[in-house]
C-alpha cells in the first residue's frame, strides 16, 4: 500500500486527537442541553465550555457565539433576515459561493467589489461605492473574507472595517480559512459578524459558528422553532460536534502560540522548487500577504483535473483551483476575478499544508510531481532541469 501524503488541509483538516476525545466523551452524555435535570446540565456544561473556547480563538464574547451546522450556514445566517433593514449587500468578487449567492438578499441588490491582480479587494472601489450608497441614504451590509481559500491571500479587513463603519454599514467577515492559521481578534478587525467552520481546524465536519462582536448586533434566525442558541438557531444542539469544535479551537489557539514558521518554510520550499525546476510556473498571490500554509500554482499546458488524478494515483492528495458543479469543470471565479486567463486558470493546483506536514511529505510531493509532470509535459521546454 502506498503511503499517502495529504496536502488538502484547506478542504478539511484531519481530526485532532483532542477533538476525537471530546467527541467520544460527549457521546456518552445522555442529557439534552435544554433540560434542567443533572443530565441536561452536564450536556449544557460541555456546550458552554466549547462556546468559551471558540470565542477565545477569535477574541470574542462567548455570549455572542451561535453554533451552526458549518461555515456555509453561518455565512447565510449573517446574510439572513433581521439584518437591520439593510437592503444592499456588497461582497468581494473572490468570496465563498455561500456568500456570493447573497443569502436572503435578492440577486439584484448584491454587488461585487473587484480585486487586484494580487487577489486583494479594491478598497478604493469599495469606499467609492459605499459613499454613493450613503448619498442615497443606504447603509449596506458588506461581506469580506479574511483569507481566500484558494490563494491564501489575506484581505485588509481592518482597513475595510473603517471604511464600512464610516459609511454606516455593517461588516461580515468569513474567517473560515484564516482561523487557526493566523491570529484573529474580532475587535481589532472591526468585524461585526464573523464566521468559523470546525472541520477547517481539526474538529468534526458539520459544525460551525457565527460570532457577533456585540450582543445587540441585529440578526434573525434562519431556523425557527425552539429557543436554542438564544433563539438564533432552533433545534437541539449537536453536542458531540460542538464539543469537538471547542477542543479543536483550544488546540488551534495553542498552535498559534507556537507559531507557523515551520509550515511557512515548507510552503516556501515547495514554491522555490517549482520555480527552479519548471519554467513559466505561476504562483498566484505570491506578492501578497498570505496565510502560511497555502500555495496555488499553475503550469501552461497542464490540466488541473489530469494532474490531480495522476498525483492521487501517486499517493499525493491535492486539490484543483477549478470549481466543479454537476460534472462540469470551470475556471476558478477567484482567478477570473484576478484577471488570470482561463486557459491558465484551468491548470491551477492548490497545496495546503498543516501542523503535521513534514519535510518528508514535501519531498514525496516533489518526487511525485516531477514524475507526473515529466510525463504530462514530455518533450516540453517548460521543464528547466
Amino acid at each position: 500500500m502506498v503511503d499517502r501524503v495529504y496536502f488538502d488541509w484547506n478542504a478539511t483538516a484531519p481530526l485532532r486527537p483532542e477533538a476525537r476525545a471530546a467527541v467520544d466523551a460527549a457521546l456518552d452524555l445522555v442529557g439534552n442541553p435544554s433540560s434542567v435535570h443533572a443530565e441536561g446540565r452536564a450536556a449544557r456544561q460541555v456546550l458552554e465550555k466549547a462556546r468559551e473556547s471558540v470565542a477565545a480563538l477569535v477574541g470574542g464574547d462567548p455570549r455572542c457565539v451561535t453554533f451552526t451546522s458549518g461555515g456555509t450556514e453561518a455565512n447565510v445566517l449573517a446574510l439572513g433576515p433581521g439584518n437591520g433593514g439593510r437592503d444592499r449587500l456588497l461582497v468581494s468578487a473572490i468570496e465563498h459561493p455561500s456568500v456570493l449567492a447573497g443569502g436572503c438578499f435578492a440577486a439584484e441588490v448584491v454587488e461585487q467589489i473587484p480585486v487586484t491582480t494580487g487577489g486583494i479587494v479594491d478598497l478604493v472601489v469599495l469606499e467609492r461605492r459605499l459613499a454613493a450608497l450613503a448619498a442615497e441614504g443606504r447603509a449596506p451590509l458588506v461581506s469580506l473574507m479574511l483569507a481566500n481559500n484558494e490563494t491564501g491571500v489575506v484581505q485588509p479587513v481592518a482597513q475595510a472595517a473603517g471604511i464600512v463603519h464610516r459609511a454606516g454599514g455593517v461588516l461580515h467577515v468569513d474567517a473560515v480559512q484564516a482561523a487557526g492559521r493566523i491570529p484573529i481578534d474580532i475587535n481589532a478587525l472591526g468585524a461585526d459578524l464573523l464566521t468559523l467552520s470546525g472541520h477547517k481546524i481539526g474538529a468534526p465536519k458539520g459544525v460551525g459558528a457565527l460570532i457577533r462582536r456585540h450582543r445587540d448586533q441585529a440578526i434573525g434566525p434562519l431556523i425557527t422553532g425552539g429557543g436554542q442558541e438564544t433563539r438564533l438557531r432552533a433545534g437541539t444542539e449537536n453536542v458531540a460536534g460542538i464539543a469537538g469544535f471547542g477542543a479543536a479551537a483550544a488546540a488551534a489557539a495553542e498552535d498559534l502560540v507556537q507559531g507557523f514558521a515551520h509550515i511557512t518554510a515548507l510552503r516556501d520550499g515547495i514554491e522555490h522548487y517549482l520555480s527552479r525546476v519548471f519554467r513559466d510556473v505561476t504562483i498566484f498571490g505570491a506578492t501578497s500577504k498570505r496565510i502560511p500554509n497555502t500555495t496555488l500554482f499553475a503550469l501552461p499546458g497542464v490540466k488541473a483535473e489530469t494532474a490531480v488524478i495522476a498525483l492521487d494515483l501517486a499517493g499525493v492528495a491535492v486539490s484543483s483551483g477549478a470549481a466543479c458543479s454537476s460534472g462540469k469543470v470551470a475556471p476558478s471565479h477567484v482567478l477570473a476575478a484576478m484577471g488570470v486567463p482561463p486557459e491558465l486558470a484551468r491548470g491551477a493546483l492548490r497545496l495546503s499544508l498543516g501542523a503535521t506536514t513534514t519535510e518528508a511529505d514535501v519531498e514525496s510531493f516533489q518526487n511525485a510531481w516531477n514524475k507526473v509532470l515529466r510525463s504530462l509535459l514530455k518533450g516540453s521546454r517548460n521543464i528547466a532541469a
